[in-house]
């Protein structure tokens, strides 16, 4: 299939701070597709990058500017943030003050501000949705994530990408805009297949597990493409007490098939703190669980990684998967109980099939790619499989 460079708008990376490390990795994957011999579709200009400079400048009372260091006329404009990079930090008064949430998403405004309407189309890929969690209004209460989507189609952006959202229906807040909801689950699955080679994948060895009802779709869909049943715990709740913007939980019940003697994936959204889910790793433990797996699309650990050494040294915890999709510090990536699946190659084809206007559909569907993946390992050849 032969696709001109005239059909779509030159392509254009924008790395903000919070995404500089996985937006060279997602140009580096782009140019090496695009000056393939065997690639499909033949540019007749292939630039050494696709990366846009800019400048981000913060004043040491807090406030900020974007500035592009060079034309985007024209261009198919992606602009990549993560709201969730704790690491990005300024001199603010004198003190070292650490982003947050909402100062990554105003940055993504003002680098849309400073394109000026110049582009040819927008896309904002923020693989952790800005405010995800408070997605749906209860009572007198925000409803950040879709003012926040609603604000970015305002502002010119045709297509949003995110990753794993908490809840997939806040995209009904901009109906006339692309929402790509797009799901890792593919290269969580091969990277645990690969890894953990003496892993038995049916029901007499391993079972899934969801930590609460909310993924429990998730857990089912996991389950079946691995061929395992799957159980899920439920939370009691006080809604008389709230803690941290949540009601106090103060139990953990289970449904399901029994976990004794067999491996256990726990799949979720996100790890935040990661209370909930150690207690129940020694839950399961209690009932006689083999060895505990964690798959997380995003792993934030807000408190701290000492609750994980912790359960790792008890033997409640074998290994926790998660992506690279937000900031994962040095002391996760070094810890020997974390595993890091990159997702950058993934999200460079995302990113060069809509820049030339390819449906994304076949990258969106791991349903067959598990199976072969699994079929090879029955047979022995996972060496032969390119991870």
């Amino acid at each position: 299939m032969n696709v001109k460079h005239n059909d779509a708008g030159e392509l254009g990376i924008i790395s903000l701070q919070s995404a500089a490390a996985l937006g060279r990795m997602i140009n580096a994957h782009i140019v090496k597709m695009r000056t393939s011999k065997n690639y499909f579709a033949k540019d007749p200009y292939l630039p050494k990058s696709f990366e846009i400079a800019i400048e981000e400048t913060r004043f040491t009372n807090g406030e900020a500017k974007v500035r592009l260091n060079e034309t985007v006329r024209g261009k198919d404009i992606y602009i990549i943030a993560d709201v969730g990079n704790y690491s990005c930090s300024y001199d603010m008064y004198g003190m070292v003050h650490h982003y947050a949430p909402d100062e990554h998403f105003q940055d993504i405004k003002r680098t849309i501000a400073a394109i000026g309407g110049k582009s040819n189309r927008m896309t904002v890929v923020t693989p952790l949705l800005y405010e995800s969690r408070q997605h749906r209004r209860r009572g007198r209460e925000s409803l950040d994530c879709a003012v926040a989507l609603q604000e970015l189609t305002a502002m010119g952006v045709k297509d949003i990408i995110s990753f794993d959202v908490h809840d997939p229906a806040v995209q009904n807040a901009i109906p006339y805009a692309s929402f790509e909801n797009i799901y890792p689950t593919y290269d969580i699955v091969k990277a645990i297949i690969e890894r953990e080679r003496d892993m038995i994948f049916d029901k007499d060895h391993m079972i899934v597990i969801s930590p609460d009802t909310g993924a429990a779709d998730r857990a089912i869909y996991y389950a079946s493409v691995l061929g395992l049943d799957v159980g899920t715990f439920y939370k009691r709740r006080n809604y008389d007490v709230v803690e941290s913007g949540r009601n106090k939980i103060v139990a953990h019940g289970y449904m399901g098939s029994g976990v004794s003697g067999k491996d256990v994936l726990i799949v979720d959204d996100m790890i935040a703190t990661g209370d909930s889910v150690i207690e129940l790793a020694a839950d399961l433990k209690a009932r006689g669980a083999k060895r505990i797996y964690i798959a997380a699309t995003f792993s934030l650990f807000t408190k701290g990684l000492k609750i994980f050494d912790d359960a790792c040294e008890k033997k409640l915890l074998n290994k926790v998967y998660s992506t690279n999709l937000s900031y994962l510090s040095p002391a996760v990536i070094d810890a020997p109980w974390h595993e890091t699946v990159d997702m950058s190659g993934y999200m460079a084809k995302l990113i060069d099939h809509l820049n030339y206007n390819l449906s994304i559909e076949p990258l969106l569907d791991a349903t067959q790619g598990i199976k072969v993946l699994l079929e090879k390992k029955a047979r022995g050849e996972l060496d032969e499989v390119r991870f």
